[in-house]
């Protein structure tokens, strides 16, 4: 194993596939001869040629749109969105195509494309580089979404979607790109200065989609989380001092409905953690998962802390995120329920 950075992790899952499988190609925004804006692509254009890594121009929609022809034609596409807040020209073409081709042709084509977005805040990046849109995606029957938390996650859930026969959407937390952060900043983190944050391993392999991970073990409460606010929701049990049982999502659809109910039926409590706004938020499926799978088994009133129903604050950013004084807030009205 090697310790990376989360954006090295990505890096050298592209470089895995690339290596192992000529038909993978990867491009967008500035990710062939510069590397991407974090250089999560930094040195593939110069290994692999600039047939199967390069620019394009800034044009969303037409790199999705290129992208789902390459795919029905049988090459496996990895493209860039160069912030998740940009996406939405491309929507069109991920919601009327890339997730709707096995279903229209009957099975005929199928559609292996990777979608990857930086997402979220705590870069200084005001509203247009620091959304996070994926309930936008988990609505869309015939999509796939993840969420990494951790370097050996990015790398997994990045070389499991290249080989998953339908698109995936993943949202990288740029919040976590060069790390640590132990869910306690008050303060960006600077996104070009190198952090290690975990170990990684070498080679191939793959992080299961569909499968959550429990990142704290507990009794008390259960707390649903991914991305960034994984890290939150554990520095908040630790200082509550509560037995908070973490349950790191990863993949948002598929969803992990067992584990969510093994946990919440041990601890009879939960709250649910995002960055997003609160309406119509990820958040709202996962408490109607709960209360559909769990009901008998819950002694308090299901929580949701969660972003602003607000644009993204840029002047207040800090305030906007759900910081480790408002989870605790929510998890002691939740245990004095």
């Amino acid at each position: 194993m090697t310790q990376r950075t989360m954006i090295e992790a990505i890096q050298n899952a592209h470089d895995v596939a690339m290596e192992r499988d000529d038909k993978v190609v990867v491009f967008g925004e500035d990710v062939g001869f510069f590397g991407g804006v974090f250089r999560c692509t930094a040195g593939l254009q110069a290994k692999y040629g600039k047939n199967r890594c390069f620019d394009t121009p800034i044009n969303e929609l037409g790199i999705v749109g290129t992208a789902v022809g390459m795919a029905a034609y049988g090459i496996k596409p990895i493209v860039e969105i160069q912030f998740a807040d940009y996406v939405y020209p491309a929507y069109d073409q991920i919601v009327s195509e890339a997730a709707r081709i096995r279903h229209r042709s009957g099975g005929d084509f199928t559609c292996p494309l990777v979608i990857r977005m930086p997402a979220g805040g705590g870069i200084f990046g005001g509203q247009t580089h620091s959304q996070s849109p994926e309930a936008l995606f988990t609505h869309v029957a015939g999509l796939k979404t993840v969420v990494p938390s951790n370097p050996q996650d990015a790398k997994g859930l990045l070389l499991a979607a290249i080989e998953d026969p339908d698109p995936v959407v993943i949202l990288e937390p740029k919040r976590l790109y060069n790390g640590p952060f132990d869910g306690h900043h008050e303060k960006p983190i600077v996104p070009w200065k190198k952090h290690p944050l975990g170990e990684v391993d070498d080679g191939y392999y793959i992080t299961e989609i569909g499968k959550a991970a429990t990142a704290r073990e507990g009794s008390d409460v259960t707390i649903l989380a991914y991305g960034t606010m994984v890290y939150v929701a554990i520095a908040a049990a630790e200082e509550a001092g509560i037995d908070a049982e973490v349950i790191d999502l990863r993949s948002l659809v598929p969803l992990d409905t067992d584990a969510i109910k093994a946990s919440v039926e041990k601890t009879g409590r939960c709250v649910i953690v995002h960055e997003a706004t609160r309406t119509s938020g990820f958040g709202a499926e996962l408490m109607s998962v709960v209360q559909e799978l769990c009901f008998y088994f819950l002694e308090a009133p299901i929580i949701r802390v969660t972003g602003w129903d607000t644009p993204y604050p840029h002047a207040q950013e800090w305030d906007y995120f759900p910081g480790p004084a408002r989870v605790i807030e929510n998890l002691h009205k939740v245990m004095g329920a």
